[in-house]
């Protein structure tokens, strides 16, 4: 197979995307302002997830003027119940304060973006092979998936767009969000909310039915804090928007685990856990035990030293009673257990689940609540510097991200089941690891590994890791 670059993609059209109506309790400026995690996130790139899809096999001639005309309808609707998706941000100076707040604007801008590419040279099984030959194409299959587009410039770039690729015996859709307004929870109820409205239009692109899970705007805010942020400058400063791009030396890979791999794992840690009172290891801290100890292995990390697992928790569920997946925004906060080399390497499988289980579940109610009012009382935004490959490799961190619980391959688009369903080029760094849920469903997970070739390739050749790997 060829290398394939972004020259090899064409800009067919382009346009902006209104909500399909007016709603009345948007026409309020401020009604959204960025908080706590969201202005966390303002240095960051925007979250991307595209569908590959093969072309259908119908005996009806397919049109892709008429599936553009009925995504860009549903997006319309969408819209109306996601309303600030179409907006932009603003920020707010307070000269005597020497602060800013930064809040979003439904009514500011074009709208989300819709574009319309053509990538013909390029076939299905390529993408799906997630073969490096492949990888620099596919952020070209994004928007903003040009070098150094971070959240902050949700002050002049779409919040949400969507990209429609053809390919040469397929489709490709890639969404691209901003993060400092939703997490993964979020763009997921969006991105199933966009599939039940193309799947309700009638042949007069009308909705049939109503959304079945409406998105709720109303962020979490522990008592005594303001829902007008301020940050402690009156613009940010350069290094705290510095465009970064991702490391070109990175290496990517797609290990799959089965169902019946993950359950080896799970029964595996739970044997070796010994005497601790606490619950049951779940599968998710098994496979993130086993994938931190084999990156360390491959690192050679020295014995010494300290490494860090980075979580990725989304709170929702730790309220009593649980916010629903519903509410829409940035309710993630990040765990971080950290623990010498050697006591990973020595300790096993099962030791290692245990420190993840019980850093996890000590994040109850009341310490989420503490977590959120002191980021809140003092809002930062996370230096780009901080998450540079560099300093990743000097932490000797492994930090996780996505869900095994998001329905990836349910979407409908009119193709059938996606044949995969990549995240795109935003925030890769070394060490980072991405899980999803298997295409084959039944608990198999796909994790999504970046490392530097040479850990990699060490990595690869771990007997200990690959045989949990199908």
């Amino acid at each position: 197979m060829a290398s394939k670059n972004d020259s090899e993609v064409r800009l067919i059209s382009e346009c902006f995307i209104k909500p399909k109506y007016e709603v009345e309790e948007w026409k309020t400026p401020r009604c959204l302002n960025l908080i706590g995690g969201d202005l966390i996130f303002l240095s960051m790139h925007y979250m991307q997830r595209g569908f590959l899809f093969n072309m259908p096999t119908t005996s009806h001639r397919f049109s892709i003027n008429t599936f553009l005309d009925k995504m860009k309808h549903s997006l319309s609707y969408a819209l109306d119940y996601y309303y600030p998706l179409a907006g932009r941000f603003v920020t707010v100076r307070y000269d005597d304060e020497q602060a800013c707040s930064i809040y979003v604007d439904p009514n500011k801008g074009p709208g989300a973006r819709f574009i319309h590419a053509s990538a013909v040279s390029v076939s299905v099984s390529e993408i799906a092979s997630y073969s490096p030959l492949v990888l620099p194409i596919i952020r070209s299959f994004f928007e903003f998936g040009e070098p150094g587009v971070i959240n902050y410039d949700g002050h002049t770039r779409a919040l949400v767009a969507i990209q429609v690729t053809e390919l040469e015996d397929g489709i490709f859709i890639g969404l691209t969000m901003n993060h400092s307004i939703a997490d993964g929870t979020s763009l997921w109820h969006f991105i199933n909310s966009l599939s039940e409205i193309f799947n309700s239009l009638d042949d007069n692109m009308m909705m049939t039915t109503k959304l079945s899970h409406i998105p709720i705007f109303n962020p979490v805010l522990p008592a005594g804090c303001s829902p007008i942020q301020k940050l402690p400058y009156l613009e940010l400063p350069e290094e705290y928007i510095r465009r970064t791009d991702v490391d070109p030396q990175l290496s990517q890979r797609i290990f799959h685990l089965s169902s019946a791999s993950i359950e080896k794992l799970k029964e595996q840690a739970n044997s070796e856990r010994g005497n601790v009172g606490l619950g049951q290891i779940s599968s998710f801290q098994a496979v993130a035990a086993h994938v931190w100890i084999a990156v360390n292995r491959a690192r050679k990390s020295p014995l010494e030293e300290t490494t860090t697992c980075f979580v990725a928790m989304n709170y929702r569920s730790r309220f009593n009673p649980p916010l629903s997946s519903d509410h829409f925004g940035v309710m993630i906060l990040p765990i971080l257990v950290t623990r010498k080399v050697d006591e990973l390497l020595e300790n096993g499988l099962g030791w290692v689940a245990v420190q993840l289980h019980e850093t996890i579940s000590a994040n109850d109610e009341q310490a989420i609540e503490g977590t959120l009012k002191a980021i809140m009382q003092k809002p930062f935004v996370l230096r780009p510097d901080d998450i540079t490959t560099e300093s990743r490799q000097k932490q000797r961190l492994v930090s996780f991200a996505g869900s095994t619980r998001f329905d990836m391959y349910g979407p409908d688009f009119g193709f059938g089941k996606a044949v995969a369903v990549p995240t795109g080029y935003s925030d890769k760094a070394d060490g980072k690891v991405t899980m999803n849920a298997g295409r084959e469903g039944g608990g198999s997970v796909d994790i999504e590994v970046c490392l530097s070739p040479h850990t990699m390739l060490s990595l690869e050749s771990d007997q200990e890791f690959m045989a949990f790997v199908s």
